[in-house]
């Protein structure tokens, strides 16, 4: 018999001074018995981040087809795509073309300096890609915050982000490695 999922909830209250986003949001998530703790808060940090109304957990590893989160517009266009980890080129290539917007976020340290050196040439001039990358240390901070039922406080203001629970709170400052050129925010 497989594995199961298990169920993490969070109740996460985001005040994004950057973009004039204030909501607070109950979310379910599964996390896939070959996820990590680190990558399960890192899909949450990437929701707070990225806030919408519209903005959903994808089936993510089960599912090559779908991201990790997604937003999509009303008509059913797909307005963001949200990859975590380091997709290959190709992998992104293909993201850009059913997105407007596509967002990698990468999590692991220095592997993830020798995966970016390797694919930034490639992607150069994707225009609708966004590349950040959350530093080891801040990934292990956020799996410290991790429980199965977690009351969260993000607040972002000038690209930096804190969450915030009752145990702790992690001051996460991304480093973008690549932003389109018509924007500069998360």
């Amino acid at each position: 018999m497989a594995p199961k999922a298990t169920i993490y909830k969070a109740e996460l209250q985001v005040s994004d001074m950057d973009r004039q986003y204030y909501a607070t949001h109950a979310l379910t998530l599964a996390q896939h018995p070959s996820e990590t703790v680190e990558r399960l808060m890192v899909r949450l940090l990437a929701f707070a981040l990225h806030a919408d109304e519209r903005l959903e957990f994808g089936r993510g590893l089960s599912t090559a087809d779908e991201p990790d989160l997604w937003r999509k517009s009303l008509t059913g266009e797909i307005e963001q795509w949200i990859e975590l980890g380091q997709p290959d080129e190709q992998h992104i290539r293909k993201a850009c073309g059913r997105a407007r917007q596509v967002v990698v976020i990468s999590y692991n340290g220095r592997s993830s300096d020798v995966w970016w050196d390797k694919i930034a040439a490639g992607l150069a001039r994707s225009k609708t890609l966004t590349v950040i990358d959350i530093p080891a240390a801040t990934v292990q901070a956020l799996a410290g915050l991790a429980d199965r039922n977690m009351q969260l406080q993000c607040l972002i203001q000038d690209g930096l982000a804190q969450l915030m629970s009752t145990k702790a709170t992690v001051s996460v400052e991304p480093m973008l490695r690549m932003v389109p050129t018509a924007q500069v925010s998360f």
